[in-house]
């Protein structure tokens, strides 16, 4: 039996395909090698384009409400601009209240341990001499240490020694440090640029983007790219969107509660929270481990108290707002919300768990379409399919039918 052309070239492109799977697992160390090294030379560009996914939400915001009747064409050539302009300067204030309110806060709080420890130190030593007193086995212990010959010479070339090579070793690490500092700087500013050229020329190279995705792609698959890019880009959108939102509650609910309660720096525990919860279901323990460090230092018993109040609120959150807020604003169940978050924690960190969520919403819409499809494709031939077998379980009726 004889293959046409169009088998011919199934089973051509079938082997090209198998070919280069085994390739790349037989190069794939230098494949994921050169992978990195472009990323690594790619990752201004990168970072830019987060800052500009970020910088959009924020600035499309503020040309659809706040500058919604600037009509005019000078107003409209304003308009990007100043938008841009006003997404900057609402980020850069958030972040300067927050370092405001927060870093002298700790540097206060450092600087009262440090007028603490001399006391605490004296107390430590009376409580130390007092046990010593009731338990003579502690000082048999404080004799023996006494009496026990240290080797100096050994000690002080040990020393130096170390001296020697920790020179070389701290001069090296000095370059290496100062390296990292410039080399993120100049991509911090590398990307920064690239983020507002982006913003600005983002209807541009939206129908660029599009012109080659219809150029290289039949137009099937071309269309179902950009519906996957469409769907990609509302998620992020919406998660992003969400995850602030749900960020302001939890930190409005602890600085709520710790005032009726009577704590110290509520505002600023709210604030830092709220600012930590931006990391998915985990974020908020860093903002409590702050928190309770900071009332510590000014009654113990309230920072308990805290962390119990804490406690309670981060299973609120976690079970109920999160879930909703999150889950709701990228359409996505709230067991699959944490399915995303663990998965994603697990293999990328933090970074994992902010994209994991998107990304998995974005499949869980492609899959309900796909299963609907599906489904009702099914619904629609099972009449005919049923019409059928009653025909051949009647042979009679299907002899009439053949005569007629």
């Amino acid at each position: 039996m004889g293959f046409n052309k169009e088998k011919i070239r199934q089973i051509r492109n079938l082997m090209l395909l198998a070919a280069l799977l085994v390739l790349g697992i037989i190069y794939s160390e230098k494949i994921f090698s050169g992978a990195a090294f472009l990323v690594d030379i790619l990752k201004p560009f990168l970072y830019g384009g987060v800052v500009a996914f970020i910088l959009n939400i924020l600035m499309k915001a503020i040309e659809e409400k706040l500058l919604k009747g600037w009509k005019g064409k000078a107003a409209k050539k304003l308009k990007r601009p100043l938008s841009m302009v006003l997404s900057i300067v609402m980020i850069v204030l958030v972040f300067a209240i927050v370092f405001g309110m927060v870093l002298p806060q700790m540097a206060l709080t450092v600087s009262e341990i440090g007028k603490k420890i001399p006391a605490f130190m004296d107390s430590m030593l009376d409580q130390f001499e007092e046990l010593a007193k009731n338990e003579p086995i502690l000082m048999d212990w404080i004799k023996q240490l006494e009496s026990m010959e240290m080797n100096w010479d050994s000690i002080v070339a040990s020393i130096i020694s170390f001296l020697k090579n920790g020179a070389g070793n701290m001069i090296n690490s000095t370059f290496t440090v100062a390296g990292s500092i410039i080399s993120g700087v100049v991509n911090g500013v590398i990307a920064f640029v690239f983020a507002l050229y982006i913003l600005s020329q983002k209807e541009r190279l939206s129908n660029q983007g599009k012109r080659i995705i219809s150029a290289y792609l039949p137009m099937s698959i071309g269309d179902k790219v950009l519906e996957i890019c469409s769907l990609l880009y509302k998620n992020f959108s919406s998660f992003i969107t969400g995850q602030c939102l749900e960020a302001v509650i939890l930190g409005s609910m602890f600085v709520v509660c710790m005032s009726i309660a009577g704590m110290p720096y509520a505002l600023v525990v709210g604030v830092l929270i709220a600012i930590t919860a931006l990391i998915p279901i985990v974020g908020a323990f860093i903002g409590c481990a702050v928190g309770a460090f900071l009332i510590l230092m000014n009654n113990p018993l309230q920072a308990l108290w805290f962390v119990v109040m804490f406690l309670v609120l981060q299973q609120i959150e976690g079970n109920l707002i999160y879930p909703k807020v999150v889950g709701n604003s990228v359409g996505l169940p709230s067991i699959w919300v944490l399915m995303a978050v663990s998965i994603g924690g697990s293999l990328f960190g933090v970074s994992g768990m902010l994209m994991f969520i998107p990304l998995m919403s974005t499949c869980y819409a492609l899959l309900r379409e796909s299963v609907n499809k599906r489904n009702a494709l099914k619904m629609k031939a099972q009449p005919q399919k049923k019409a059928q077998q009653e025909e051949n379980a009647n042979p009679a009726e299907q002899r009439k039918r053949n005569r007629k």
